[in-house]
């Protein structure tokens, strides 16, 4: 088994909710988190700002204000076996991919052992 996490944009999390269900993957955690990425400054953006004095309106725009405060995204946690990580890892990149610095991370851990919690049962065993 696999733990699937993924870091989006808060405005995604109904649409990725939708896909994961559609996909077979109605169960999961979703949690309000704040954060920063390593945010790099594009040269492209930089000298779009200088030319026109203003910061665009746009997920770019707010991309160079981000450097020094937390950024509102989502958690998402699924448990999965192990030949499904792919399937679930492809339905939260095409949900949440904007082409845009921010637009998440997924991260993908094992599973070692899981009890359920009512019998004191294995979950991995009984799976």
């Amino acid at each position: 088994m696999k733990e699937v996490m993924a870091f989006i944009r808060v405005n995604k999390i109904n649409p990725t909710k939708k896909a994961l269900a559609e996909g077979g993957f109605p169960a999961f955690t979703c949690r309000p988190v704040l954060g920063r990425g390593k945010k790099r400054i594009d040269p492209e953006l930089l000298s779009l700002v200088l030319e026109t004095g203003e910061l665009p309106m746009s997920p770019k725009g707010e991309y160079l204000t981000e450097s020094f405060r937390w950024i509102p995204k989502r958690l998402i946690t699924l448990i999965v076996e192990d030949d499904q990580v792919k399937d679930v890892v492809d339905i939260l990149i095409k949900t949440n991919q904007t082409g845009n610095p921010g637009d998440g991370k997924i991260f993908v851990l094992p599973i070692y052992e899981a009890y359920t919690v009512r019998s004191g049962e294995s979950t991995i065993e009984a799976y």
